[in-house]
């Protein structure tokens, strides 16, 4: 029986600690903490600061979310994934994203196989791989250099290594284009592809199962693509695909149907979530894009972040307290949002990515054991690029009705130093934290002259509480190692709620009728609809714009 999280005796604690903050301000906590607030409520992890004085919380209050922490048994559940223990339960499967970054010199046995062998030996074949690419080596069928890597595939197998790419772009060699496809809308392929020689581009096509409906179909028509453009067919159409496609799966008689040499298939595992997979062979398209040696460095913050999370006393432990303070205006204050706000264009996709990780992992409405979670478990996750942000969805952040709870996120250098954009940027990032938490009162604005009747208009009630995250720079250890900051908060989350983080069931439902309806909307016979009248008429609407009998 999974023990809900308000049934633990430090929830009741916790709660009454809760009512004592009601009336409390973040303005009024510094000044009765002074400054060794910020001293005592900054932590350093794996190259990253982090400031949580500007929340709605005291030392008092991380105390308490700590015990509520320990009384769920946080440290024998971080243990147990270290180990490789099955704590997917639904799908009775060990969780290792940890071991995709693990060092070579380290081993890890589950089952009998030592996994960390097995991944320095898919990192050995990616990394040979990309070389060959990169040195011109591995060629197209008409002996010309790759120029283009085109990555499909939905989901984890999309959203990590576009958004890792973007975010390092800088260390991208010029001369290759990197780009991702994944929306089933033909829209997505015919735009990235268009302007590609498909002489000089690699197609991964990125697949567990090699059977996902979106990216089998945007595979089979880039297929086409390249063969049309190349003007082959037959068995120099055979070789064609052997060149310019190389597939990331674990189904070997599927990648070698497809035409795809099994000898340019790079595996993974059944204990890798997609939404955990960028460091896996998902990131071969990164991988090549970066070279192998940026990529190690890659891992290798990701590692400085596991061995954080492990190490680390939960009172300095970085990503266990910014997932505590998640629950604390979740299941305490209200809040049903979070925004995720990096002041770094490189970073415009990572509200993107977190919405998958967070979302897909602790949507969740039962507990381990399948009864209703009696609480609110994943809030909704978005955000966008600051400073574009200021000039749209800021306003609420500021005046609005509602509890938002931000993340932002910045960096002491840029990797475009152009004049003084960098420091206007920063400016824009440290004062949003300053004016959320501070605010603006009545008399200020009296004093600075504001008209009466513009007032109660202007006046910003401050006590809006962010996570400011510094870094020097966006390099890929950095990104590592926040990708993996927010990977084990969402962990530690679903820990303290009592769900499984590593399924996602709710996902199959939409496919499974999908999959459906596709024979109705394209068959030629009348079809035999018995969806409900809604779906029925969405159909029939359909099949009469493409002249279809219905």
């Amino acid at each position: 029986m999974t023990v809900p999280m308000t049934d633990l005796p430090a929830w009741e604690a916790l709660a009454a600690h809760h009512a004592t903050m009601r009336e409390r301000t973040i303005a009024g906590l510094f000044d009765a903490e002074g400054d060794g607030r910020t001293a005592a409520m900054t932590h350093e992890a794996a190259g990253l600061t982090v400031d949580l004085s500007k929340h709605l919380a005291t030392r008092e209050t991380l105390g308490l979310l700590v015990d509520l922490a320990t009384q769920r048994e946080l440290g024998d559940a971080i243990a147990a994934m270290f180990a490789g223990d099955r704590i997917n339960v639904t799908e009775d499967r060990s969780v290792l994203h940890v071991a995709l970054r693990m060092p070579r010199d380290r081993s890890l046995v589950v089952d009998g196989v030592d996994v960390v062998a097995e991944v320095h030996e898919v990192l050995d074949r990616m990394s040979a791989f990309a070389e060959r690419v990169r040195d011109g080596d591995h060629t197209g069928h008409s002996g010309r250099p790759i120029r283009n890597v085109v990555n499909i595939g939905i989901g984890g197998s999309d959203l990590g290594p576009a958004m890792a790419a973007d975010a390092l772009n800088a260390d991208v060699r010029r001369d290759l284009t990197l780009r991702f496809v994944s929306n089933v809308d033909a829209t997505d392929l015919v735009e990235k592809t268009r302007g590609l020689d498909p002489a000089e581009t690699l197609v991964i096509v990125s697949s567990k199962t090699f059977g996902t409906l979106e990216t089998l179909t945007n595979a089979r028509s880039a297929r086409a693509w390249l063969l049309d453009g190349l003007g082959l067919s037959g068995p120099d159409a055979d070789a064609a695909i052997a060149k310019h496609f190389v597939a990331v799966s674990t189904n070997e008689d599927r990648v070698r149907d497809f035409g795809i040499d099994p000898s340019n298939m790079f595996g993974f595992w059944d204990w890798v979530g997609g939404r955990y997979s960028v460091d896996s062979a998902i990131g071969l398209s990164l991988m090549i894009g970066i070279g192998p040696e940026a990529f190690r460095s890659f891992l290798a913050g990701f590692h400085a972040m596991d061995e954080h999370l492990r190490s680390a006393p939960f009172e300095r432990n970085v990503p266990v307290l910014m997932a505590l303070l998640g629950v604390w205006y979740r299941n305490l204050s209200g809040a049903q949002t979070r925004a995720v706000l990096p002041y770094d264009q490189a970073l415009r996709r990572f509200p993107a990515y977190l919405q998958q990780l967070e979302m897909e992992s602790n949507g969740k409405r039962v507990l381990l054991d399948g009864s209703p979670a009696p609480y609110g478990t994943s809030p909704i996750v978005w955000g966008e690029p600051g400073t574009n942000g200021q000039h749209a969805f800021f306003q609420l952040l500021h005046q609005g009705t509602e509890l938002v709870p931000a993340d932002l996120i910045g960096f002491l250098r840029s990797r475009n130093p152009v004049g003084e954009h960098h420091d206007l940027l920063t400016a824009n990032l440290i004062a949003q934290a300053e004016a959320l938490a501070f605010g603006r009162t009545e008399q200020q604005l009296r004093d600075a002259g504001v008209p009466e009747h513009q007032i109660p208009h202007r006046v910003t009630p401050g006590n809006r509480p962010t996570t400011l995250i510094l870094a020097e720079a966006l390099d890929p250890a950095t990104l590592g190692a926040l990708i993996a900051l927010y990977e084990h908060a969402t962990f530690v989350q679903g820990v303290v709620w009592g769900i499984d983080s590593f399924d996602q069931w709710g996902v199959e439902l939409g496919k499974i009728l999908a999959d459906a309806i596709v024979p109705e909307l394209q068959g030629e016979d009348a079809p035999t609809l018995s969806h409900d009248p809604s779906t029925n008429a969405a159909i029939l609407r359909y099949r009469r714009a493409h002249g279809r009998r219905v």
